[in-house]
C-alpha cells in the first residue's frame, strides 16, 4: 500500500507538472512558477489530492543539496578570485541596499526583531534559476553580459549560503555545549576533511577509473551525499556540506562532466522541492500578508533593475548592458525561500513573516520573466528574433 501511495504521489506531481509547465511556457513563465502553483492546487489549501505531502517534502530537500553541490562545482578557486575582483563591489553595495529596502517595507507593516531582519536578508538576492534559465547560452553565456550576470549571481549565492549558516547557528539556542562546540569547529573541520579526502581518496579513484562514466556518476553522488551527511552530523546543514563537496573538486576537469551528469537528477528533485513549497502554503494566511507581500514584491521589481543599472554604470558598464543585467536580476531568489523556511523551522520568525517572504518571492517569479522575455533574447522568447538557445 505504501508503494502504491508513493507511485500515486509521484504520478500526480510529475503529470501535473508536465501539464502546468506546458501552460507556463505558453505564458512565457519560469517553470518554477508552475511547480509552486501545482503544489498549491494539489495540497491541503487546494483540492487536497495530496493532503499530506510529507513524503514529497522529505525527498525534495535532496534537490537543494544537488543544487548547492553543482554551485560549488562551478567555483574553481581561480574563478573565485576573478569574481571577487570583478563583481564584489557591485554585489555587496546592491545587496545592502536591497536589504535596507526590504527592511523598510517590513518596518512599515509592523514587523520588528528577527521578522524584520529575515525579510531584509531575503530581499538581498536575485534568482539564480531564473537568471540562468532565461540566459541564452549561445548568445550571452560566454560573452560579457552573461559573465557579469553569472558573477553577481554566484557571489550572491555565496552570501546566501553564509546567511543560511548563520541562521542555522542562531537556531541552536537550546543546544547542548557539545553541539555548540561541534558547530563552532564544524566548518573548518568539514573543509579540512573534504579537501584531504578529495586529494588522497577521491582524486586517485577518479584518475584510475575516470573512463567509466557510470562509476564517475555514482562516485560523485556518493561524495555529495556523504559530505552532506557528515555536515549534518557535525551540526551544520546538509546543504553546506554539499556546497563544500562541490568546491573541493571544482579544480578537477572531471567536475565539468559531473555537473552535466547531475543536472537532470537535480531538476528531478527541484520539481519536488518547489512543489512541496507550494503545498505548504496556507491560503488562509493570504488575507494577512497579501498587501505587505505585494508592496515588497513591487519595491524589489522596481528597485533592483534601477539600482543594478545605476551601480553597474558607475563601475564602467555600458548603459544598455547595465539595463539588461538589471532587468534579468530584478526578482527575489529561491534562496530567499530557503532562508524563510529555515528561519521559520528554527523558531526565529513567525508564520506571518515567513509567508510574506514566500508570497513576495512567488509574485516576482510571476512578473519578472515577462519583463525579461518581452525585451531580451531567451530560450522562450515571444518572437523568433528573441528566441535564442
Amino acid at each position: 500500500m505504501q508503494h502504491e501511495t508513493m507511485v500515486y504521489d509521484l504520478f500526480l506531481v510529475f503529470a501535473g507538472a508536465a501539464v502546468l509547465a506546458t501552460a507556463a511556457l505558453w505564458a512565457r513563465q519560469a517553470l518554477i512558477v508552475a511547480y509552486i502553483v501545482l503544489g498549491i492546487l494539489l495540497g491541503p489549501s487546494g483540492f487536497s489530492l495530496l493532503p499530506d505531502p510529507g513524503f514529497v517534502a522529505g525527498i525534495a530537500e535532496i534537490g537543494i543539496i544537488f543544487l548547492l553541490f553543482l554551485l560549488g562545482l562551478n567555483l574553481h578557486p581561480q574563478k573565485l578570485v576573478m569574481l571577487f575582483r570583478s563583481a564584489l563591489g557591485v554585489t555587496l553595495l546592491t545587496s545592502l541596499a536591497f536589504a535596507a529596502a526590504g527592511g523598510g517595507v517590513a518596518w512599515l507593516f509592523g514587523f520588528g526583531g528577527w521578522d524584520l531582519a529575515i525579510i531584509a536578508i531575503a530581499s538581498m538576492f536575485s534568482s539564480t534559476i531564473i537568471g540562468l534559465k532565461l540566459l541564452p547560452a549561445s548568445v550571452l553565456h560566454h560573452q560579457h553580459t552573461g559573465g557579469v550576470i553569472i558573477s553577481i549571481l554566484l557571489l550572491q549565492d555565496i552570501v546566501a549560503i553564509l546567511c543560511l549558516l548563520a541562521i542555522r547557528a542562531l537556531g541552536l539556542g537550546d543546544a547542548t555545549p557539545w553541539q555548540l562546540l561541534l558547530f563552532l569547529i564544524g566548518l573548518p573541520l568539514l573543509v579540512g576533511i573534504a579537501f584531504a579526502a578529495q586529494r588522497w581518496v577521491l582524486m586517485p579513484l577518479l584518475a584510475r577509473f575516470d573512463t567509466i562514466r557510470e562509476y564517475v556518476f555514482l562516485l560523485a553522488i556518493g561524495w555529495c551525499l556523504g559530505l552532506a551527511e557528515l555536515a549534518g552530523w557535525i551540526g551544520l546543514s546538509a546543504e553546506i556540506g554539499a556546497f563544500i563537496a562541490g568546491v573541493a573538486i571544482a579544480a578537477n576537469p572531471v567536475s565539468l562532466f559531473i555537473a552535466e551528469s547531475l543536472r537532470p537528477l537535480r531538476d528531478f528533485f527541484l520539481v519536488l522541492f518547489f512543489f512541496a513549497m507550494g503545498a505548504a502554503l496556507d491560503l488562509a494566511m493570504m488575507p494577512q500578508v497579501w498587501l505587505s507581500s505585494a508592496v515588497l514584491a513591487g519595491v524589489m521589481l522596481v528597485l533592483k533593475p534601477l539600482l543594478f543599472r545605476w551601480t553597474l554604470q558607475r563601475w564602467g558598464e555600458a548603459g544598455d548592458s547595465a539595463g539588461e543585467i538589471g532587468i534579468r536580476l530584478g526578482q527575489i531568489s529561491e534562496f530567499s525561500l530557503l532562508i524563510s523556511v529555515l528561519a521559520l523551522s528554527s523558531g526565529l520568525i513567525g508564520e506571518r513573516a515567513g509567508y510574506v517572504v514566500q508570497t513576495a518571492t512567488l509574485l516576482t517569479f510571476l512578473i519578472s520573466p515577462y519583463l525579461i522575455v518581452l525585451r531580451y533574447p531567451t530560450p522562450i522568447g515571444v518572437s523568433e528574433a528573441l528566441r535564442r538557445d
